[in-house]
């Protein structure tokens, strides 16, 4: 279960599963828009705020961003902190 305007866990795993030569253009497209609106809500609201498997989640998928986008520091959501000002 995902915490309201997140992507559902399930789906995100056939998501994964689902390899991208059997998907379409269009299938792609949405992915990758939902995937950064998920980021996105995944930096705003700060994990003491999200259920503990939300939470755990999301720990989870910004340790693989960053593996897989260099290490980078920051997600998303503490890039737009960052930019408004209101990073802790």
């Amino acid at each position: 279960m995902s915490d309201a305007g997140r992507k559902d866990f399930t789906t995100k795993a056939k998501e994964e599963i689902t390899p991208d030569s059997s998907k379409s253009t269009q299938q792609k497209v949405k992915e990758s828009v939902t995937d950064t609106s998920d980021r996105v809500a995944r930096g705003v609201l700060p994990d003491d705020n999200k259920s503990g498997t939300q939470e755990a989640f999301d720990k989870t998928q910004r340790s693989h961003d960053n593996t897989v986008h260099g290490g980078a520091s920051n997600s998303i959501g503490d890039k737009i902190k960052d930019t408004l000002g209101i990073n802790k």
